[in-house]
């Protein structure tokens, strides 16, 4: 059976870190996902934590009775920018670094490279990989990566490309369920393209942004370039969950022990604990079928 994790993310701004493990154990689960957080590893920045935190972190983890799923840094490993990206590899390092001491194995990311200008942002994620990859296969890690909206890549496919040109078993894909419309809309070609490297999935609903002719929703002013896109409960929006289920269980997801299904709902903060357990309840359910 998969690790079935809940984010954490709702609770940022009325928890301090040290009381997201037992916020999470409350709620049911046996596991988190570890998300920017300005104490510890924040969006674009160098972390936070130093290894003291990272003691008292693992500490309350185990007195709460929960595990660290997954570390999941956005950092601008893959920008165009030559000093941004020097500085994101820096920063990556140190992210390897705790992950290590947390005792976990499993790093998920983003691309976070910029689409306007996708093959520069390309050759900037492979010069990366260049220095970072062998810390991370030396560390014996696996490292995830979402083609999220508004990254130099976004379809589903086109990704895997990206990755596979790795030709390393230490980086795998994330399925985020409520990217899929930014992905292509072709979940099944995708998962089952996926196969193996597919090793960590996000579970949250969204509305299909192309339906009604592309006004399902509207942003103004028109032909702009943003990416709209909502982490909802499942069954709230568009997603085709039978087929998410039933894909991962084709490709053999949900026999792993390894895999990790996380609950990424943050569109309902002020129902956070009910969204959370509705969650762990159709994760659950979706695993078993």
């Amino acid at each position: 059976m998969p690790k079935i994790a809940l984010d954490p993310t709702p609770f940022h701004h009325d928890l301090s870190l040290l009381e997201f493990p037992r916020k999470v154990a409350d709620l049911g689960y046996e596991y988190l996902q570890l998300t920017p957080h300005k104490d510890f590893i924040p969006f674009y920045r160098h972390p936070k934590a130093d290894d003291d935190l990272v003691d008292a972190f693992a500490a309350a983890c185990r007195d709460a009775g929960v595990q660290v799923a997954s570390v999941l840094p956005v950092l601008r490993w893959s920008g165009p920018d030559r000093d941004a990206r020097e500085a994101a590899v820096t920063k990556w390092k140190r992210v390897i670094e705790i992950t290590k001491r947390l005792g976990v194995d499993t790093i998920n990311t983003e691309f976070s490279g910029r689409p306007e200008r996708a093959e520069e942002s390309e050759d900037a994620f492979y010069r990366s990989m260049e220095e970072l990859l062998p810390l991370i296969e030396d560390a014996g890690l696996r490292v995830l990566i979402d083609p999220h909206p508004d990254d130099f890549v976004e379809d589903g496919l086109e990704a895997l490309r990206v990755i596979r040109g790795l030709n390393s078993k230490h980086v795998g894909f994330v399925y985020v369920a409520c990217h899929t419309f930014h992905y292509g809309g072709n979940m099944d070609e995708i998962i089952d393209a996926a196969g193996d490297s597919l090793q960590l999935v996000h579970v949250a609903d969204a509305f299909d942004h192309t339906r009604s002719h592309g006004l399902r929703y509207i942003s103004n002013p028109p032909g702009n370039t943003a990416r709209v896109h909502q982490h909802l409960p499942v069954g709230q929006a568009d997603v085709d969950f039978d087929a998410f289920w039933a894909g991962l269980a084709r490709i053999g997801f949900t026999d792993r022990d390894d895999t990790v299904a996380v609950s990424s709902v943050f569109a309902e903060d002020e129902n956070a604990d009910a969204v959370s357990r509705f969650q762990l309840d159709a994760i659950r359910k979706g695993l078993d079928r």
